[in-house]
């Protein structure tokens, strides 16, 4: 397996992004981490002992004006803001589904080894839930994309971790995740809440290292 790849993570400011980063870092397998992001990284936010960080500012909505960032072996896309955060719906889906769909298609056209990204359980285009529409709207997209054979997307339930930002509904259930969890048992066990560090791993473990070519097109 190789130990010289590079990878690039959207929404690495995120409660997952920020666990996906950590992990890069210290990966003996990655030798760069490319980090594109609106505003400049705070300096104590990571720990990069060997110097792999690159932080790069940029404007979002001219994503497509990026893709040299895009020559790496991986992609990590971590994005994702709610409906409240939004303050539209027109503005939920710019950032949930078409930052994506365009970070996908530049994953694309740099031909790079594979691309991960952050789903929802229960994505499904045709949900009258306008959020689990969204999703799988671009679960759908994403894995029609003629040549890109190997993307991946995750499906957590509520994902637990300290935000920085308040977001009330998701507190409660953090806090009672201890108590209702362990309830869901059999086809219920994919609603358990589930830790960022959690979503983390798994999106890593999904990315195609050298050796490892199996094609991963299938969400999870």
């Amino acid at each position: 397996m190789s130990d010289n790849n590079s990878a690039i993570v959207l929404g690495a400011t995120g409660l997952v992004g920020r666990e996906v980063v950590d992990r890069l870092l210290h990966d003996p397998r990655y030798t760069e981490v490319t980090c594109l992001v609106r505003r400049p990284l705070p300096a104590s936010l990571f720990h990069d002992p060997q110097g792999k960080l690159n932080p790069v500012v940029i404007d979002f909505d001219q994503l497509q004006e990026y893709q040299g960032y895009f020559s790496v072996n991986h992609v990590y896309c971590c994005l994702g803001t709610t409906l409240k955060q939004a303050g539209s719906k027109a503005a939920f889906r710019r950032v949930d589904f078409e930052y994506v769909h365009v970070a996908a298609q530049l994953t694309r056209a740099q031909r790079c080894d594979s691309f991960v990204w952050i789903s929802s359980v229960g994505a499904d285009a045709s949900s009258s839930n306008f959020y689990l529409r969204v999703k799988g709207e671009l679960e759908n997209a994403i894995m029609r994309m003629p040549q890109l054979p190997h993307a991946s997307a995750v499906r957590p339930s509520l994902l637990l971790g300290k935000r920085e930002e308040s977001r009330g509904l998701e507190s409660l259930g953090q806090s009672l995740a201890p108590l209702f969890g362990p309830l869901l048992q059999g086809r219920l066990k994919k609603y358990r809440p589930v830790s960022a560090s959690e979503v983390a791993d798994k999106m890593i473990t999904l990315q195609r290292f050298t050796g490892n070519g199996e094609n991963l097109g299938v969400s999870v």
